[in-house]
């Protein structure tokens, strides 16, 4: 994989088509190939018009591992964001960003909002303003011996994911006590690109999606029905209503 510096770090990413680009952030424990390739995201902008860039986040897939927890707050994962962008010679690009992913979005949008034409945050709704839910239990999930160890329904959940993408538990664990970050109310309410907020039904990690979206100007929901936190990511639905959403304000 292609890779670039960024913060003192060395971080992959892949460019995948061709088009206005779309840059895809992936949630907490997994990377690019898992949540945008996988899934199918990939070749659904690609067939759509789109270029995708999709990028492991520091301490996730081919990117470097740091374990100090205060390396991985996520304004510090938005600027990796950011970076991307100036090192790829993009002026503006989409943001497409699942639950940390999206945490990390809704930073580049904040920081960096002339390098963004719009956005869209899956995965992350009324809870956007809030701590990660469950965090410590999540971090003790990692930090344990075995799976077998693990009794708390959420952790658990992580834990078996993060051993499905092999990653690396320590620097998991740091991530997740240092991205935590809180996004201000009133920051969210200074995003004036359009944003669809896409949130599965039963997702009781991100929380329901009306509720950001009526705090963005320019916001929109998307419920994804029948779904929760890990299997709304690649539903077809969600897939659908992000690029009728990039076709009325992002055309390819």
């Amino acid at each position: 994989m292609p890779v670039f510096q960024s913060e003192g770090l060395t971080l992959a990413y892949e460019v995948h088509g061709e088009g206005p680009p779309v840059v895809a952030v992936h949630g907490f424990g997994s990377n690019g190939v898992v949540n945008w390739v996988a899934t199918g995201w990939v070749e659904a902008l690609i067939e759509a018009g789109y270029q995708v860039i999709t990028l492991d986040n520091r301490g996730h897939g081919q990117s470097e591992k740091v374990y100090d927890p205060a390396l991985y707050g996520a304004e510090d994962m938005a600027r990796d964001v950011a970076n991307l962008i100036d090192h790829l010679g993009f002026e503006k690009v989409a943001l497409l960003g699942y639950s940390m992913g999206a945490r990390i979005s809704a930073f580049v949008c904040i920081q960096n909002p002339e390098k963004v034409a719009c956005a869209i945050f899956g995965g992350l709704g009324a809870n956007m303003p809030t701590p990660t839910l469950d965090s410590e239990e999540i971090i003790a999930a990692l930090e344990a011996d075995s799976l077998s160890q693990v009794t708390h329904p959420t952790g658990r959940q992580f834990r078996i994911f993060a051993e499905h993408t092999k990653s690396d538990l320590k620097a998991l664990a740091a991530c997740m006590g240092g991205s935590r970050t809180r996004v201000a109310v009133e920051d969210l309410k200074r995003i004036e690109v359009p944003v669809l907020v896409a949130v599965g039904s039963e997702d009781v990690v991100g929380g329901p999606a009306q509720p950001l979206a009526d705090m963005l100007p320019r916001g929109e929901a998307l419920v994804i029905a029948r779904r929760d936190h890990m299997r709304a990511t690649g539903d077809p639905q969600f897939k659908r209503g992000a690029l009728a959403f990039l076709a009325r304000v992002y055309p390819a």
